[in-house]
This record gives C-alpha cells, structure tokens and sequence, in this order.
C-alpha cells in the first residue's frame, strides 16, 4: 500500500506562484515515477506532470511546460510541483499519483492516489 498526501493548495491572483507538495508512504518511495493529475469541475481527470523514479526524467503536458516544474526529495520521500505564471484555467483540484504500470499520462496507470488539494486562480 502507498499512502499520499498532498498539500499546499489555496486561493491565488493570476501570475502568482504555488508550490504543492506530496507526502508519500508505505512503499520504496524512490523506485517509482511518481506524478500530479487535476481535474476541474464538469472535465475530466488530466495529466500534469511526472518524474522519475531517480528523478533524472520528468514530462509536462503541453498546458503547464514553461510554467510548472515537477521535482522529487526521495531522501524526504515527497514530490513537488511548483507552479508559477498561473492563469485561471489552471484552477482545479490537484492529486498526487504513484505509477503502478503503462503510459504515464493516462490516469488509468496510476494506481494510488491522494486526496487532492483545491488550486484556484482568479482573474
């Protein structure tokens, strides 16, 4: 089992900088590609981010790459996404994800999750 919890969530103003953090148990935390999904009310859940077990590889989706950078402490067993230059439509609910198997941009792959943190942008 693999236990996450993420943090870091909150109300900002568009331009503004967040950093979220994932707090990870109950498994070799720096064996797997770890990453963050979110999903918005009334769309489905999307891909963000996600790093490597070592850390030496990361992928972005197209919509943050440029804005977000996903980075991983394994000697502290958490993972970050710092988000900078946000912008309304990045307001969702964001989930940390341990990748069990498969393509890591479908959340199909992912086999545990956390609860989510509420990122909300305004105009």
């Amino acid at each position: 089992q693999v236990q996450l919890v993420e943090s870091g969530g909150g109300l900002v103003q568009a331009g503004d900088s967040l950093r979220l953090s994932c707090a990870a148990s109950g498994r070799t935390f720096s064996s797997g590609t770890m990453g963050w999904f979110r999903q918005a009310p009334g769309k489905e859940r999307e891909f963000v981010a996600a790093i490597s077990g070592s850390g030496g590889r990361t992928y972005y989706a197209d919509s943050v790459k440029g804005r977000f950078t996903i980075s991983r402490d394994n000697t502290k067993n958490t993972v970050y996404l710092q988000m900078n230059s946000l912008k309304p439509e990045d307001t969702a609910v964001y989930y940390c994800t341990a990748k069990t198997g498969g393509y890591y941009t479908r959340p199909e792959n992912y086999g545990y999750w956390g609860q989510g943190t509420q990122v909300t942008v305004s105009s």
